[in-house]
């Protein structure tokens, strides 16, 4: 029996593309696709698949905040990163939050299959590239969240709405997004602005693009 797998993948082309080699192989069925992060922890909750292939720059939801709800509404849900991003940062990060595999989108399809039958096994997978990044850190002794930092004192439902601000969404609309009132994303945006020092929306968009939650082409 096939394993059942959804893509979340904002950009059509990788997804189609995936969903298309996919569905070729012996192995795995696609049954789901989103298209940002909040769609992918709907299609996780409703389709319960073995797999679920995530990019980490989304739309509405970043990858990790989607990872750590997907676990909650589906725990035997294996996931797979499948992102460009290469920091020790966004990798570590992924996996304290309940990533199983991290792949580099530059991978070989046959690279994504081994990563996606090596999690089904039970066993984390990490691509050559990535491993030699975490690697190189370990050696060096760096510190790779440093908790002194201004960035480690944003908590994730801040790091949320700032996406969603750099986005463009006005606080109506963010409070709609993550189901919570008006006056909680305003109290969470004051908090942001202070914490980082920075006034205005113009401000907290170049910070969120340096930050890698959004890129040029989001806002």
């Amino acid at each position: 029996m096939k394993k059942t797998v959804i893509i979340a993948e904002d950009h059509t082309i990788l997804r189609d593309g995936l969903r298309a080699l996919l569905n070729l192989s012996d192995a795995f069925e696609v049954i789901g696709e989103a298209t940002n992060g909040i769609e992918a922890i709907r299609c996780a909750s409703e389709c319960l698949p073995d797999i679920a292939i995530l990019d980490l720059s989304m739309p509405k939801m970043n990858g990790i905040s989607a990872i750590r709800e997907i676990k909650k509404q589906s725990p035997k849900t294996k996931i797979l990163v499948l992102t460009i991003h290469q920091d020790e940062e966004y990798i570590l990060t992924a996996f304290q939050t309940g990533a199983d595999g991290y792949c580099l989108k530059d991978a070989r399809f046959d690279e994504v299959l081994n990563a996606m039958k090596t999690i089904l096994s039970g066993k984390p997978y990490m691509s050559g590239e990535v491993s030699a990044k975490v690697l190189t850190g370990y050696l060096e002794e760096k510190k790779t969240i440093k908790s002194t930092s201004t960035w480690e004192t944003i908590t994730p439902r801040e790091k949320e709405i700032l996406k969603l601000i750099a986005e463009g969404y006005k606080s109506a609309d963010i409070a709609d997004i993550l189901f919570i009132s008006v006056k909680t994303v305003n109290k969470h945006r004051s908090n942001l602005m202070e914490k980082l020092d920075l006034h205005n929306v113009s401000a907290l968009t170049v910070y969120a693009i340096e930050r890698g939650l959004v890129s040029n082409r989001e806002v």
